[in-house]
Order: structure tokens, then sequence, then C-alpha cells
């Protein structure tokens, strides 16, 4: 019955969203008018916790009564909202929104719903997932509003809300991570949202399931960077390999073709933020099959839905999930750590590799993480092993130039990291150009081999190499594509130089 409460309140709420896409010019209204619309969408509230209530004691008539006149109620006040100079129509959102998380604090529907998820440990497919678990209902998405911004969406659907547990949950370090780093690597990629007016939230919640914040993740598929870019998708959208530099590690470039590839796609699919969110994890040559001769397609409709992988049948709710925590993160007991992430930046006072100054850095301001993945994110294209001149620039949080001066230029940290970096093996001996090679035989330029493992892609092994250029490795090893390795197949690397 809770269950049934709950579908007719969604069906409410998408009327009353599809009335405010649709009002007429508004009227004015006096103080006292408003005052009267918001006593009605409060009595109206009133009426659906009695209902509520009247439902878990098994009064099942008289319950669906008290909440047919609550929508009433609800519908009528909205609509004089819409039409009305100066009402708050996110109010009457808002009362919709904490009517579906009313039941004891639960975020799905009935009291049964929780014994159907499944508690997926990290390495089980999607389809296992507890957002799988949550079927769709035959409901229409609550669409991006004007300019893009994300809707209620999240608070009627509980498919979403399933995905919202799993971040809270098993998922919630990973949540808090990806924050920490987003926080330092915002300036570099909310720019490119902000112009391209998108919210930042979807930026974040594609960054958290993309990528987990990690600028240099590369998935099995060949997709790499902050939002997991493919080859073929990243150079259309201008991310190419420059002098050895896959540009899809690049935070600012990444989010500048993301910003394109989605308000393509927005245009594409009448603004259908599940829909492009869907094309974007599942291609979306697929996806606008799907939606072809149907500009009302939705992610939701189950012929949709169950046509697309169970991957992205997953993505879809966790990217939405992730963005609504990170807006709203106190109403699910959610706090994110304060980051301070003006940026900043020191000239090497001495030679330095990334590994040394994370060493040198430790843990200060108490980023219990270390330095190293933020260092690595804020620099993508230093190799983290390789000591950089004196006076090379590196990109860090401002807060701490102040400790690279007092713990990085000299002491007994100093001393530390130099030690350790030391003691790092040196490449294997057929690595290390003899002396008495000829310079066109050194290592830059002597053929080398590489023997593909179980998890290889053809870029990683590119960026550990320092190959200049993955079409050339592509070509010279007679593949098919950049995503033809198999595991045993020794690989020439010719013109590849190792550092």
């Amino acid at each position: 019955m809770l269950g049934r409460l709950k579908w007719l309140a969604s069906a409410g709420a998408f009327a009353m969203l599809a009335g405010c896409a649709q009002a007429p010019a508004r009227q004015n209204a006096g103080t006292s008018g408003l005052d009267g619309l918001y006593a009605q969408l409060e009595q109206a509230s009133k009426q659906y916790d009695v209902a509520l209530e009247q439902a878990r004691r098994g009064d099942a008539t008289q319950s669906q009564q008290t909440l047919e006149a609550a929508l009433d109620a609800m519908r009528t006040a909205s609509d004089k909202c819409v039409n009305t100079a100066g009402c708050d129509t996110q109010r009457f959102l808002s009362a919709y929104d904490r009517a579906l998380r009313l039941k004891d604090g639960s975020f799905l529907g009935t009291d049964n719903d929780g014994d159907a998820l499944v508690d997926a440990d990290e390495g089980n497919s999607a389809a296992d997932s507890a957002v799988l678990a949550t079927l769709p209902q035959a409901q229409r998405t609550v669409q991006l509003l004007h300019d893009h911004k994300l809707s209620d969406l999240v608070a009627s659907n509980v498919t979403v809300q399933a995905a919202l547990q799993v971040w809270l949950t098993r998922m919630r370090p990973n949540l808090i991570r990806a924050y920490v780093d987003y926080q330092y690597l915002r300036y570099q990629m909310w720019p490119a949202f902000h112009k391209a007016d998108l919210p930042e939230a979807i930026l974040f919640g594609l960054m958290a399931k993309e990528s987990g914040g990690n600028v240099h993740a590369v998935s099995r598929s060949g997709a790499a960077g902050p939002l997991q870019f493919m080859p073929a998708t990243g150079s259309r959208f201008g991310l190419n390999t420059i002098d050895g530099f896959d540009q899809r590690f690049d935070p600012t470039m990444s989010a500048n073709a993301t910003a394109a590839y989605l308000n393509e796609q927005l245009g594409k699919l009448n603004d259908n933020l599940a829909m492009v969110l869907a094309a974007y994890n599942g291609g979306e040559g697929r996806v606008g099959r799907l939606a072809a001769g149907s500009p009302d397609a939705n992610f939701w409709d189950p012929n949709v839905y169950f046509s697309l992988s169970a991957e992205t049948r997953e993505y879809v709710p966790m990217v939405l999930a992730a963005a609504w925590l990170f807006m709203h993160p106190q109403r699910y007991n959610l706090h994110f750590p304060r980051i301070d992430g003006v940026p900043g930046y020191v000239d090497l006072a001495k030679p330095a590799s990334l590994n040394e100054l994370s060493v040198c850095l430790g843990d200060d301001d108490g980023a219990h993480y270390g330095w190293y993945r933020t260092l690595r994110n804020l620099n993508p294209q230093m190799n983290p092993a390789q000591e950089q001149p004196q006076g090379t620039r590196v990109n860090l949080p401002k807060f701490l130039q102040g400790a690279y001066k007092q713990s990085c230029t000299a002491g007994k940290w100093v001393a530390l990291a130099d030690q350790l970096q030391a003691a790092q093996p040196p490449p294997p001996p057929a690595q290390i150009a003899s002396a008495d090679t000829p310079p066109s035989r050194r290592a830059g330029s002597a053929t080398k081999h590489y023997t593909i493992r179980r998890g290889d892609t053809l870029y990683a092994i590119a960026r550990r190499f320092n190959c200049d250029n993955v079409r050339e490795l592509v070509r010279s090893n007679r593949l098919h594509s950049a995503t033809d390795l198999q595991v045993g197949k020794r690989l020439n690397l010719a013109g590849c130089k190792r550092e």
C-alpha cells in the first residue's frame, strides 16, 4: 500500500512540474494571497502524513481517500502558485521531496524494498547491484529544468534512491575521495561547465562514477582520464596525443570536451538528462536509435531501459545520485570535508620528482590521503618518478606553498625523500643504453619489446614506455585497433623511450 501511495505522489509531482513547464503569464498577488497558498500546501502535506499513518495501520480504504484529497489540494495550490508572481514553486517541489522520504527515514518506498536489494561487492557485475535490483516504474522522467539544471527526479525515482544507498554505504569512501579530488581540480574543470550552462553537480557525478577523481584512470576498454573518454570520441572533441601526452588526462581539456559532448547530446535528445547520460556510457548511436522517431523517449520507460546494457542501467542512476548528494549532502547525513582548493604553484628550488614532493609534504593539514594523487592530478603531464629540473613549475594547492618551503627545500624530510628516490630500482639492463652503443642505437631509438599482460591497455603501455604515438604502435604491430591486445603477445616498442 505504501508503494501505491508513493507512486501516486510521484505522479502528482510529475503533473505539477508539467504544469510549471506550460504555465501562462503570472498574476500579481499580495502577501496574504501567497500566505494562503503556502498554508494550503502545509495542510496538504499534513494530510499526506496522515495517509501514510493510516496505511501503516492497515486502513487501506481511508488512506487512499486521504491521499487523493492531499494530492488534489497540492495540485490546486501548485497551479495557483505557477500563475502567481512571487510564489516560490521550489517550495512545492520540496514538499514532494520531503513526503517521499518520510517513511521511517528510509530512502525506499516500502517496508520490504530493502529485502530485494543485493549488497554487491566491488567485484560483482552491474547486474547484481542494488541499483538494478529496483526495477524502474513506468513513469516519466522529470527532465532538466530551464538552463539545464538538475530537477527533483532524484526525489521520486526508486532506482536513483537505490543508487543513493550504494553511495552512502559501501561506496561512501570513494564518494568522499572523489569530492576531495574534485575540489582541488575545480578551478580547472568547473569553468567549462559554467560557460556551457551545465550544472556543476553533473560534472561531479560523472567524475565520481567514471574515475573516482583519479585523472590518470584507464579502463580495461581503453577509456581514459577523469571523465573517461574513448579514443575516437576524445579525438572528435579535440583530445589527442601530442608529444607523447594523451590529452584525455588533462582535466581542463577533458571537462571542455565533456561539456561540448553533453550539450550536443542534449540538443539531440530533447534535453533529457537521463538519456544523455545513457549515451555517454552506452554509446550515442545505440541511444539515438532508441530515441529515433520519439521526441519523448524516456530512459525509465521499460522499452528503453531494458534495451540498454546492465552497466548503463546502473550507470545513469549512480551519476544522478552522486550529483544529488553533491548538492544536498546534509539531507543524507553526509558531511564532505572542507577543502581549500585555491590554486597555487612553486618553482622548484632544487630538482625533485612528484614522488619526492609527496614524501616531504607528508600529510600536512590533515590530508590523510597524502598528496601524491593531488600532485599527479594537478600535473598530469609529469612522470611522478622522474626528477624535474630546478626552476620547474609544479602546480599544488596554494596553502601548500609554505609547507613546500619549510619541508621540501632542505632538512630531514628532503634527505628522506632523496634517499627513497635513490633506492628505486633502475630500469632493466635491456633498457639501458651502453656507452659503447652508437648514437643512432641508444635508448631513444633502440628496438624494445613488451609482453602483454592481463589488464593492459595500449594507452597505458604507451604512457609507461613514453611512446610518442599510439597509432604508430597499432601500425607497427599490425593491430586492428588500439584495443586489439592479446595476453602473451609481444609488442614491438620501436621509437618508445623508457624513462
